[in-house]
């Protein structure tokens, strides 16, 4: 950093202590008050609150820490120096990783593998202060990006799992969107190795105005999410779920089976017209594993997610013509929710991917085809 104050150096200053503040605030409110300001209506998962709010405290702490550094020493060869980066290496990543973990609501991956794989950094960091006649900041900067793009690959594969486990559990989808955690990894990442492998004002700055964003994105998407099933977040809970189907039957014959208890519980009691109803929920209304229900719709070649669309589609032609028959008004988005959607946004995307049209264009070729009376 240079030494002589400047107007980007001044900036720097204000954007730091900025940071500083919005990390507190953020860190009280998701902490201390329980009332939710974006999304009132929602409950998110109080893990995923506390995580978030751990992130933003030790980031407000990193700020400080750091600006106190630079006021009173600014020696980049000090044992103080390489204390304080191995302090960052040892607790923002396992912080950060566990904020986006739980983003994805999974509690089956241990945070210590990525503890362990900062440990060289921090090692490093120390040995350089105190061997400063070695140079070893070159290649812990060269592991550190080594492990960011191993993380960054790692986050897209588990957040790809998440979304087909979101597909096969639950048919509506409103405010579980999978692309903003590789939105926050990806800004966050870049964040973060921006302060790591630059050293003038200019990036810096550039860091710290991506960071106001970047906070609000997580604040929005902890306030947002909402608590998921946890009985069917676990797969050795759902391996071992008791069902009506005796484990004599072959499994043949018990796919055969779940077939008729869908159509007699589900289809018939237009149970699928139930807003935000999950996998979980149905198997247990049909009384079967969890499991064999899972691999029913995979012997249809269909997914939990389709099944339930097919239906609710279904549900809305039928009406659409009955009530058109009946000369009587339709709204489409009452329709829609009729027909079991809270969201008319993903009713029209089911709708369009099963009819091959939008909704409006069918029904306005739909109109065209019922006879007047």
């Amino acid at each position: 950093m240079p030494e002589q104050i400047t107007p980007l150096s001044v900036l720097y200053l204000q954007l730091h202590g900025a940071g500083t503040a919005v990390c507190v605030v953020l860190f009280l409110y998701l902490l201390l008050c329980r009332g939710k300001a974006i999304a009132p209506d929602i409950t998110p998962p109080a893990r995923l609150r506390c995580w978030a709010a751990a992130l933003f405290g030790i980031m407000a702490l990193v700020h400080i820490w750091w600006i106190l550094f630079y006021t009173y020493s600014d020696d980049s060869r000090s044992m103080i120096y390489g204390l304080l980066v191995a302090l960052d290496c040892l607790v923002l990543p396992p912080v950060f990783i566990g904020t986006l973990l739980n983003m994805l609501q999974d509690r089956r991956r241990p945070l210590w593998p990525i503890v362990v794989a900062m440990t060289p950094c921090a090692v490093l960091a120390v040995l350089q202060t105190a061997l400063p006649s070695i140079d070893l900041t070159t290649p812990n900067k060269v592991y550190g990006l080594v492990l960011a793009v191993a993380v960054i690959i790692y986050m897209v594969v588990a957040v790809r799992q998440f979304g087909r486990w979101l597909r096969d559990n639950y048919a509506d989808l409103e405010h579980k969107e999978v692309w903003l955690s590789l939105t926050l990894l990806i800004g966050l990442m870049l964040l973060l190795m921006s302060y790591e492998y630059t050293d003038n004002y200019v990036m810096s700055t550039i860091a710290h105005l991506t960071g106001f964003p970047l906070a609000g994105l997580l604040l929005w998407r902890v306030e947002t999410l909402p608590q998921l099933d946890e009985a069917a977040e676990r797969e050795d809970d759902i391996l071992s779920e008791a069902g009506t189907i005796p484990e004599s039957l072959p499994v043949s014959d018990a796919l055969s089976h779940i077939g008729q208890l869908l159509a007699k519980h589900c289809e018939n009691t237009q149970l699928y017209l139930q807003p935000d109803l999950t996998l979980t929920q149905l198997s247990t209304a049909i009384g079967v594993n969890h499991y064999y229900l899972s691999q029913y719709f995979a012997s249809q070649d269909t997914s939990y997610y389709a099944y339930i669309h097919d239906l609710r589609v279904r549900h809305f032609v039928a009406r659409y013509r009955e009530l058109a028959a009946a000369h009587k008004p339709i709204v489409a988005q009452q329709l829609a929710q009729e027909s079991g959607y809270h969201s008319y946004s993903t009713f029209s995307t089911a709708f369009k991917q099963r009819m091959h049209k939008s909704v409006t264009a069918w029904m306005r070729e739909e109109g065209l085809s019922i006879p007047s009376q």
